[in-house]
């Protein structure tokens, strides 16, 4: 007879799940970007067909779409930090390197515990003070500044990723009668006129191709499944656990970059990931021990 599967094997097989999706749906925008769509417009459709799969997810599940919840002004600061980091990732994974805009993306958990200190006063010890700013070292090898600055790219992934950061702490806030999904429709709905509005600063709409649009509708569906994989996962197992699979995100970033993309990483790029893996990874290990302590 075979054994049940644990709890915490589910989470954490639910959470690498849902990072290779995310990396897919990352794919996606990236091949969609290739055939010639603006990113403005890449991302109007990305948030409209993301706006109609959770709210059908909301129905679907017997809640409202417009609650008087959504009203909280943390609410409309998650929003503001979803389209900030929506947009500037989009822009980075349009004109940079996939393998080098995911490395950049780990360090969102040092820069939400360190948001989490300094504006939601939680306690933060020296020990993952130090940890935090090894990492941030790590970002500066990603990004390896000389004196005429760094790629755009760079620079929008940097933004993009603090964006999601803010996004992430804004939702510690956000009332509890709001649901996962009402988050999800909230955080989509926004990007279709910040998209439309960048377009039209990038030159105005094109004709999509149909290639274009299938990769935007399959990233979606990818991100949809991916998101819900990820709810899975933290209602499974120990969050302790279950939370640094999402550090896969960057393994299957980087092989997808260079399967796709014909990307190839050089050294200080990956001692620069794995300075923040190691970083984000005792930040993990000293939360878990003072949670239990």
């Amino acid at each position: 007879m075979s054994r049940p599967i644990s709890d915490n094997l589910r989470g954490s097989l639910f959470m690498v799940a849902a990072m290779a999706g995310f990396a897919l749906e990352d794919m996606c925008l990236k091949a969609a970007a290739a055939t010639g769509l603006p990113v403005g417009q890449i991302v109007m459709l990305f948030g409209a067909g993301g706006t109609l799969g959770f709210a059908l997810l909301t129905l679907a599940r017997g809640e409202k779409l417009i609650d008087p919840a959504m009203w909280h002004r943390a609410v409309f600061a998650r929003a503001g930090a979803e389209v900030s980091g929506r947009l500037f990732y989009t822009l980075a994974l349009g004109y940079g390197a996939l393998s080098t805009t995911s490395a950049i993306l780990q360090a969102t958990p040092l820069v939400v515990v360190a948001g989490a200190a300094l504006i939601l006063r939680e306690t933060v010890g020296w020990r993952r003070w130090g940890a935090i700013l090894i990492g941030f070292a790590g970002v500066l090898l990603i990004l390896r500044p000389t004196a005429d600055g760094v790629s755009w790219a760079s620079l929008f992934a940097v933004l993009g990723m603090l964006g999601f950061a803010g996004r992430d702490l804004a939702t510690r806030t956000a009332p509890r009668a709001l649901s996962n999904m009402q988050l999800g429709v909230l955080g989509f709905v926004v990007l279709v006129p910040t998209g439309a509005v960048l377009a039209q600063v990038e030159g105005g709409f094109v004709r999509p191709e149909s290639t274009g649009l299938g990769l935007i509708a399959l990233g979606t569906v990818i991100g949809i499944a991916a998101y819900t994989a990820l709810t899975l996962a933290m209602r499974s197992g120990e969050v302790s656990v279950v939370t640094p699979f999402r550090y896969s995100r960057l393994l299957f970033g980087i092989g997808l970059g260079v399967v796709a993309f014909g990307e190839r990483p050089d050294t200080w790029t990956l001692i620069g990931s794995a300075v923040v893996l190691s970083a984000g990874f005792y930040t993990m290990i000293r939360e878990s021990r003072r949670r239990s302590g």
